[in-house]
């Protein structure tokens, strides 16, 4: 009996090892980057029209739909993997045409992203077409395109000038404004014949207006401080805008808990004064937080002279309303949890807005009277959406869910959700196959509580134990969700969390301090970054917690992350090669002393002993004595975030001390990898390294 029942134990855990290699080989990361990933959703100023960008396996184009039915039209006709990104959609006034951007920004060389090696130019270069797809024109050579109030002139930037390019005429772009600085931040006032700009100075921001009849650039308040985010009133008559200290002492990725307050101004266009009309309070708040992934602007003009502004004066990310007139403020966002975007509604009265108020590892879709009115959640469930846009049918959205990536939709008046285009969707995608995260906490080594996404596999079984894997996103300023993430690299992230998970993995990503999503204490956490690398105590915690779980094999747990992640990645093997097998460190930072220097022009260590030396002690370079695991190193070598030479300086280091190391190296990519085939040459080299050391 006790061998006939060995036969059959042993024919059930054949079958269980048949059935998930079948589920695998149905699930491959290919098929789960197969959704094309929308971007750039915008809507005519008439709701009668959306456009966005599709990512569709590397190939972007231009897409248009039509209130009420929201029949889909292809704008432009891309059909390689070439590298070559569309951004900066706008529509004009009158809503009859789209701008966009075509093409890659430059390095410090001046030389445009080029990972496909393709023998043309790939600079940016912007265009114009008709919502009906006809016409299609280049207009100018440059980005951040802004047709004027009368549909006549179009303004952009190039090489830090502002040029101009008549619609009603064939003549090229001719350069408009003729000043210092760095401009950008292009604001048309409401009848067009003046614009708002800032004027990128290094040390100091000029808010400057360029008069588009007597053509004359004026700054009417130059100060020594950084002016930035003008927005007009609606009879053009004033102009308000965020004026922050500078700083010369600060430094990037050290925390920022408090500094001098920073404040609005008003500027009266007719007299040329200009007045304080807001001030932050010392303590929390006095820092403006500016860089939320998705935030287009931190400053909107509403109805009856409210003005709608970003405070974190009570330690969240919340949106305020100022009474011009009495300098009354009033709390709009309620609760804890952070805004990321907002628009206004078509009367001014109200704003439409994306948070995690109320549901913590989400985004979710609210609006708010900016009187009075309380706040209503309009996507409550567990799907995530954001990037609002008015339509003249109900509210245009980008939506995923912890089994689809994102997608556009339609939200109703009604409340029903619509999916738009959906017989684009591809079919082959596996949503039925993939698994539910879960969030669990943790304790970081000094007693911080710390969230993450648990992603068990399909036939997980309690008695049995998993090799496992811990995912740190980058950024920092990020914050990874209960579902497919809205910005495309940590979508395709989190699509690689699954695959792994599928495949018989533990998978644990980890929302670590200095990331978004938890208050400004937890993103400003004390000592993180270059001034203390104080994040390392949630990835020891994090490791301490895996190996702690009985359904977890202690002696095959891997990590892995790109940027930031891929610095706490190589923080883990450095510090703790007993807790962590091995690693694949895509683009990550490896010695602070020099991270800086690509972010602060001026910095030298020399002049900064003490800080270079916390900063060198928070790298993994300090730490190499005790780097014996394996690991992958994922990088390209055109990199504007992390440079190449991070890689370069630390191969060498392992190599000296015979540490073991593997290398994929993607010439002319860039940080977020230009090229699909690129994103699937990482995946595969880590399935590949991952499966040989913890399998």
């Amino acid at each position: 009996m006790n061998y006939l029942n060995k036969i059959i134990q042993k024919g059930i855990l054949l079958f269980a090892l048949f059935f998930n290699n079948v589920l695998s080989a149905q699930v491959t990361i290919e098929n789960l980057l197969s959704v094309p990933f929308p971007t750039e959703l915008k809507s005519s100023p008439d709701g009668k029209h959306i456009a966005w960008v599709f990512n569709d396996n590397g190939v972007r184009n231009l897409f248009e739909a039509d209130s009420p039915d929201f029949k889909v039209r292809k704008l432009t006709n891309h059909s390689t993997d070439d590298g070559i990104d569309i951004s900066s959609v706008s529509f004009t006034p009158d809503g009859n045409k789209i701008l966009f951007t075509e093409g890659n920004p430059n390095n410090g060389k001046g030389e445009a992203a080029n990972p496909a090696l393709l023998q043309t130019k790939t600079e940016r270069t912007i265009w114009i077409v008709n919502v009906d797809g006809k016409d299609l024109k280049k207009i100018g050579t440059g980005d951040n395109a802004s047709a004027s109030p009368l549909n006549k002139i179009v303004v952009f930037i190039s090489k830090g000038e502002i040029w101009s390019v008549s619609l009603d005429s064939a003549k090229a772009a001719e350069k408009l404004v003729q000043t210092r600085g760095s401009l950008g931040s292009i604001r048309w006032a409401p009848g067009g014949n003046k614009f708002a700009f800032i004027s990128n100075r290094g040390s100091h921001f000029f808010a400057g207006i360029y008069d588009m009849v007597n053509k004359i650039v004026s700054y009417p308040d130059p100060s020594v401080d950084k002016d930035i985010e003008p927005v007009w009133s609606p009879d053009g008559r004033q102009i308000a805008y965020i004026r922050t200290p500078n700083n010369k002492d600060e430094l990037p990725f050290t925390e920022k808990r408090t500094g001098s307050p920073w404040s609005i101004r008003l500027l009266n266009i007719e007299t040329g004064v200009a007045k304080e009309i807001w001030r932050a309070k010392k303590g929390t708040g006095s820092v403006l937080f500016d860089e939320l992934p998705v935030t287009d602007n931190l400053l909107l003009w509403g109805a009856d002279d409210q003005l709608i502004f970003p405070s974190e004066k009570d330690g969240w990310q919340h949106l305020y309303s100022l009474n011009i007139q009495n300098g009354e403020t009033h709390l709009l966002t309620p609760g804890n949890g952070e805004v990321e975007n907002v628009i206004l509604s078509n009367d001014r009265k109200a704003i439409i807005y994306t948070t995690n108020i109320s549901d913590t590892h989400r985004r979710h879709i609210w609006k708010a009277n900016i009187i009075n009115g309380t706040p209503v959640n309009l996507s409550a469930g567990t799907g995530i959406e954001w990037s609002p846009s008015l339509t003249s049918n109900g509210i245009a959205v980008l939506r995923s869910t912890a089994t689809a990536p994102g997608w556009p939709y339609l939200i109703r008046e009604n409340g029903d959700i619509i999916k738009i285009a959906p017989g684009m969707f591809p079919a082959s995608f596996p949503e039925k196959s993939l698994v539910v995260p879960v969030d669990v906490t943790f304790r970081a080594k000094d007693g911080m509580l710390v969230h993450g996404q648990l992603f068990l596999p399909p036939d997980y079984k309690a008695s049995k134990k998993y090799p496992a894997l811990l995912f740190f996103h980058g950024g920092s300023r990020r914050q990874m969700l209960l579902g497919f993430h809205y910005m495309d690299y940590y979508s395709h992230d989190y699509a690689m969390n699954e695959y792994n998970a599928l495949n018989g993995y533990i998978v644990l990503s980890v929302n670590y301090r200095s990331g978004i999503g938890y208050g400004l204490n937890f993103r400003e956490a004390l000592h993180y970054g270059a001034n203390g690398g104080s994040e390392y105590n949630d990835v020891i915690g994090a490791g301490l917690y895996m190996k702690s779980r009985p359904d977890v094999d202690a002696k095959h747990i891997g990590l892995w992350g790109g940027s930031y992640g891929g610095y706490l990645t190589a923080m883990g093997l450095a510090q703790n090669s007993d807790v962590f097998a091995c690693g694949v460190d895509i683009h990550g930072v490896h010695d602070w002393s020099e991270e800086l220097k690509n972010w602060v022009a001026d910095y030298d260590p020399a002049t900064r002993t003490e800080f270079a030396k916390i900063a060198y002690k928070s790298s993994p370079v300090n730490f190499l004595k005790g780097w014996r695991s394996p690991v992958l190193f994922i990088h390209g070598d055109d990199d504007r975030n992390v440079p190449f030479d991070q890689t370069v300086n630390l191969v060498e280091k392992l190599r000296a001390q015979n540490t073991y190391f593997e290398q994929l190296i993607f010439p002319d990519e860039v940080h977020m990898f230009l090229l699909q085939s690129n994103w699937l040459k990482a995946y595969h080299a880590s399935i590949d390294f991952f499966s040989k050391r913890l399998k």
